[in-house]
């Protein structure tokens, strides 16, 4: 199964897959973390038949329904085949040591290689963050880098 990921400048991404019986199924993940799943006309691929907005809770519970681990394993070999690189969106958790602390004080890609690209705050994107940039509980900081570069820099958000 051929799954089709498009950028869709000042959205997100789009992932698209077509069923064994020639339907398409997509998900739309926004900047502000919602997603949206359309399903396509089977006639006409362009046309979406319905779309479901979906909160982020919504999407994970029908996530864990349909065996995320799975297709969020499969995603990922195909991002690594064709770019090389992981992206992830890390929560600061309420809890989290850099809660109030500066990008610079993470050291991420020092310590990992990885790089911090932009963090989502209130649905709004601060590109290119300064090392002086403040985390604050509920950001969403988006990750550049390798699998264990990406996976090494949520284990320093989450614990140090």
């Amino acid at each position: 199964m051929d799954v089709e990921r498009t950028a869709l400048p000042g959205i997100g991404l789009q992932h698209v897959l077509t069923t064994g019986r020639g339907r398409q199924i997509g998900v739309v993940s926004h900047r502000n973390g919602r997603k949206d799943l359309a399903i396509y006309d089977k006639d006409d691929p362009d046309s979406c038949v319905v779309t479901v907005k979906l909160s982020t809770e919504e999407a994970n519970a029908i996530a864990e329904l349909l065996g995320t681990g799975r297709v969020v394993e499969r995603l990922n070999d195909l991002h690594r085949q064709v770019e090389g690189l992981m992206t992830e969106q890390i929560p600061i958790a309420p809890g989290s040591p850099y809660d109030g602390r500066p990008l610079a004080a993470t050291q991420a890609r020092t310590r990992t290689g990885a790089s911090i690209v932009a963090v989502v705050r209130d649905g709004q994107v601060q590109a290119s963050p300064r090392p002086d940039f403040i985390f604050t509980s509920g950001d969403i900081v988006v990750v550049v880098g390798t699998d264990e570069g990406t996976t090494a820099v949520a284990a320093i958000l989450s614990n140090g």
